[in-house]
């Protein structure tokens, strides 16, 4: 199911104009925060989850922390 949006002005910005059915599915509300991804197909909306960003944020830095041994486990 493809659904057309809208894209308004809003100060210097611009925001898009989501029916209240993308809303429902989404599980958001005005106000609420998504995240954006991108994706093969171009981008992934989905709702902001707070848990998972520090779970994310946790993972970065033992990434960064830990990078030759994840290379050489990647071989």
């Amino acid at each position: 199911m493809t659904m057309r949006l809208k894209l308004r002005r809003v100060g210097n910005s611009i925001g898009a104009i989501f029916p209240k059915e993308v809303l429902t599915a989404l599980g958001v509300s005005e106000g609420d925060d998504l995240n954006v991804t991108p994706s093969e197909g171009g981008f992934h909306i989905s709702p902001y989850d707070r848990e998972f960003e520090k779970q994310m944020e946790a993972a970065r830095k033992i990434m960064k922390k830990r990078r030759n041994v994840l290379r050489e486990l990647a071989k």
